[in-house]
């Protein structure tokens, strides 16, 4: 028999993709004021690996992730979502995004995003949002999975979610 357990708190990681790289700043400004001060922002990753998003934002795209010091519960990454889709909507123009963000939180064990689109790898958490397992962490490394978004699978954001999974082995210390 399972006994059931506390889940550990999770490290918020908030993804944002955008043509307007100005738009970061004010963004990160709403954003950590509603989830505490940051602790670790990526660089800027150039966005080129599918034309999907630029109908909608433009081109060229870009991507940057932020994290906070403050840890989540895991339970709460659906009303993030809701939360960032409201921001999303607020900077929108002529009924047109200017950013998608993109929630999720990191485990030791992998990495997961937050979605309200439903698909098989996708696991209902509640307020019509799914939980995307978009990496796992196994040998020494985040893997991919078949589904996972191509920017995810790439270097860049991996060795930054390595950063971000050492920062969280501090955080949970504390």
């Amino acid at each position: 028999m399972s006994l059931p357990q506390e889940p550990k708190p999770a490290k918020l990681v908030v993804g944002l993709l955008m043509k307007d790289r100005a738009l970061f700043e004010p963004l990160a400004v709403k954003i950590t004021s509603i989830y505490g001060p940051p602790d670790l922002i990526s660089y800027w990753m150039s966005f080129d690996y599918t034309a999907y998003y630029e109908s909608e934002l433009g081109s060229p795209l870009y991507r940057r992730l932020l994290t906070f010091e403050t840890l989540i519960n895991q339970q709460d990454l659906a009303a993030i979502k809701l939360t960032t889709n409201r921001l999303e909507q607020a900077y929108s123009q002529h009924r047109k995004r200017r950013v998608n963000i993109d929630p999720g939180y990191l485990l030791y064990e992998r990495f997961v995003l937050a979605s309200g689109k439903n698909y098989s790898h996708r696991i209902y958490i509640g307020r019509c949002i799914y939980a995307d397992l978009t990496l796992i962490y196994r040998n020494g490394a985040f893997e991919t999975l078949p589904w996972t978004y191509p920017d995810y699978a790439d270097q860049p954001i991996r060795r930054f979610l390595e950063r971000v999974r050492n920062k969280y082995a501090v955080d949970l210390r504390r």
